[in-house]
């Protein structure tokens, strides 16, 4: 079972997405920050056994899309998101699945109301705000990579080897002699400057569809913001996996398929 690629063009930015098709309830992965779609290809083909629509977007200055866009904003992001589902959905409705930085977008594109958004499931994102600190933080590390890698292996091993530093080094493309990423690192970092300087919270109480938040036990979403979650939406589900951090859908992704999997059967029916 494998995927067509396909452009996508919004606001005259050229987006990428991985169109896995299917004729069920649909279903929009979204990657974090750095990242690519290509990293949710183990769960897509799960999904898509399933029986789901699903495609899998290389958000804006990611991957094999347009890689400096002039608008990296977080509206532009849900702009996007609403509008593939618009454009590929064929009229039916979408749950949208987000890690981190994609989780954010999940978040709040389901804020918006969309009449086709049917749920989200945000994978170790919340609506709290980071700090300038953090966000700068963020940006050194990506600035910091001994980049161009000499071999894929090399790369791998710089990002911890396993599952997490596959995924990673999945992301980087073979070019002037070397290995090295697809995404412009202060594009990147002007993207996290919203969320830097203010929280989403009024958008998550605005959130009037099913929610199912999984975490890792070492992720970045503390007992305070998930508290602050849980009591704003009520009806939010939760799931932390023990001994995970912040990229479980590399380091667990059968569990986190599971998880998807109920939630999607509940959200939208067998």
């Amino acid at each position: 079972m494998s995927y067509v690629t396909r452009e996508f063009v919004r606001g005259g930015v050229s987006l990428s997405v991985r169109d896995w098709g299917g004729d069920g309830a649909g279903v929009l992965l979204l990657h974090g920050l750095a990242g690519h779609c290509g990293e949710w290809d183990g769960i897509a083909r799960r999904l898509r056994g399933d029986g789901y629509r699903v495609l899998a977007l290389d958000q804006r200055g990611h991957g094999e899309s347009e890689r400096r866009p002039e608008d990296v904003s977080r509206a532009a992001c849900v702009d996007d998101v609403l509008g593939l589902v618009e454009e590929f959905g064929g009229g039916r409705s979408f749950v949208l699945v987000g890690q981190s930085y994609g989780g954010l977008a999940a978040l709040l594109a389901a804020a918006r109301r969309h009449p086709r958004i049917a749920g989200a499931v945000l994978v170790e994102a919340g609506p709290e705000k980071s700090s300038p600190e953090e966000a700068a933080q963020v940006v050194g590390w990506l600035m910091g990579w001994p980049v161009p890698f000499g071999s894929r292996e090399e790369a791998v091993a710089y990002f911890g080897g396993g599952a997490v530093g596959e995924g990673w080094a999945s992301g980087l493309e073979e070019r002037d002699g070397g290995w090295r990423p697809r995404f412009d690192a202060f594009v990147l970092g002007h993207s996290l400057g919203e969320n830097a300087f203010r929280s989403w919270w009024e958008e998550w109480d605005a959130i009037d569809v099913p929610l199912l938040s999984v975490l890792g036990q070492h992720g970045i979403i503390g007992a305070e913001q998930w508290d602050g979650m849980a009591r704003r939406q009520p009806g939010l589900r939760g799931l932390c996996l023990p001994g995970a951090g912040h990229d479980l859908h590399l380091e667990r992704p059968e569990e986190l398929y599971g998880a998807v999997a109920a939630f999607l059967r509940e959200v939208t029916g067998p």
